[in-house]
């Protein structure tokens, strides 16, 4: 009793001077043990019912008679056993009585009994209230402790989602810097290497105007061959030639005046051609 998962355990129980039943309290009581406890109320009943009549003894006789206080005569005595025994009709009043008071005393300990076992359906299902109210309130509790877990999640993805957005807008905003900055050095690059160019060309240029072409003739040309017929004709007496080559190196030292600067002249004076 008092849940669904319930089952009889064992109870004890006595009786008192005026025999009733007394149950402990805080025990699951099963069918079994209140049929036992009903049928052990009718045992205890059935003897009481089936008690027969039982003679009252008489009280002793009293032989000496009895003074009358108004006239003084002796009154005899009565006879006392068959004044006091009782009838087949009190028998079955005092029976009559004895099963109603018995019946009285088994519904007063059913009620007590019923009374005992609803107090302890009632705490069972207080218990068993309690227990499933903890129940919900720890499910409660897990429940928005698991929404507060979503929510501050949802709000960490959406701050780490700005975040990533704020990172990709700033690497954007780099890269266009970067190529800015690249196309400005390879501007200024182009710029230079077309002024480096400018300035190359109208260097050579400039060069070539200060560079005159000058056009050199031989000299002493007539020596040159006169030698040459000597040498061909004499190849045994090369001496014999000996003055037109004085004649010829005369002859280009005199052209060299002009040209040569001054030491190269002197060089030339001290005989280190010759």
């Amino acid at each position: 009793m008092g849940g669904g998962e319930s089952t009889g355990r064992r109870v004890s129980f006595g009786l008192d001077e005026a025999d009733r039943v007394r149950v402990l309290r805080g025990v699951r009581l099963s069918e079994e043990v209140v049929s036992r406890m009903k049928e052990s109320s009718h045992a205890a009943g059935e003897p009481s019912s089936t008690i027969t009549s039982t003679t009252v003894s008489p009280p002793p006789r009293n032989t000496e008679p009895t003074a009358h206080p108004a006239s003084g005569k002796s009154v005899p005595p009565t006879a006392g056993p068959r004044a006091h025994q009782p009838t087949a009709d009190s028998s079955g009043r005092k029976r009559t009585v004895n099963e109603d008071d018995l019946y009285r005393r088994y519904e007063q300990e059913q009620a007590i009994i019923q009374d005992e076992l609803a107090q302890i359906a009632k705490r069972e299902r207080e218990a068993t209230e309690e227990k499933l109210n903890s129940s919900i309130l720890w499910e409660r509790a897990y429940a928005n402790e698991e929404r507060q877990r979503a929510a501050q999640l949802t709000a960490d993805l959406q701050e780490w989602a700005k975040e990533l957005e704020c990172k990709e807008t700033e690497l954007k905003r780099l890269d266009a810097f970067h190529k800015e900055q690249l196309e400005r050095i390879e501007k200024k690059n182009a710029e230079i290497y077309k002024l480096a160019s400018e300035q190359f060309h109208t260097a050579a240029t400039n060069a070539e105007l200060r560079i005159k072409k000058r056009n050199f003739e031989p000299v002493c040309m007539n020596f040159q061959s006169e030698i040459l017929k000597c040498y061909q004709q004499h190849r045994q007496e090369v001496l014999n030639c000996s003055e037109l080559a004085k004649d010829y190196k005369r002859c280009v030292r005199a052209a060299q005046k002009p040209i040569l600067p001054k030491e190269l002249r002197m060089s030339y004076k001290s005989g280190s051609l010759g």
